[in-house]
């Protein structure tokens, strides 16, 4: 099963569009993750229109229309994997330790919201997934998005992907 992970879209106020190369990639997925801070419905329509089975939750940028079309937590089992997906996690500091005491039942946890790409083991609980931004890159050289492989309830073959510059 094959998984295309991303957060923080913020269509269209940093960029106007998804870029090509993830929309692209949609067609290869079999689950599509996004881990909140869509900003408009329109991204969430085209999502839902274009993938095979969507995941998502909403964000703290994301208004009423998204909230009560998306959760705030989403727990999926894929192929015998606990994932989960949440917006926010707090600060980089201590993020293992919390994420493992909230959701020690999980084998995955995506989140979003500081737009910087992090894949960390948490000893005991789960491994944790951020994507980056594939629109917006703050701090970072790129904006980015994951894909990895879940095979017989373990996650495989994740890898971070740099877009073109716009």
């Amino acid at each position: 099963m094959r998984l295309l992970l991303m957060s923080d879209t913020h269509l269209p106020k940093r960029a106007k569009a998804l870029p090509p190369p993830l929309l692209d990639a949609l067609a290869e997925a079999d689950v599509v993750v996004h881990a909140g801070d869509w900003v408009d419905t329109a991204t969430l329509d085209l999502l839902e229109r274009r993938s095979r089975r969507l995941i998502g939750v909403y964000g703290n940028n994301d208004g009423p229309e998204l909230r009560a079309r998306l959760p705030e937590i989403a727990y999926a089992d894929l192929d015998g994997l606990r994932l989960g997906v949440v917006h926010e996690t707090g600060p980089a500091k201590g993020r293992e330790a919390r994420c493992a005491a909230r959701f020690p039942d999980l084998d995955v946890l995506v989140f979003g919201h500081s737009h910087i790409p992090w894949d960390t083991t948490v000893p005991g609980g789960p491994r944790l997934l951020n994507p980056g931004s594939p629109t917006d890159r703050r701090s970072q050289s790129y904006r980015t998005y994951l894909t990895a492989v879940v095979d017989a309830g373990r996650l495989t073959d994740v890898v971070l992907h740099r877009l073109p510059p716009p």
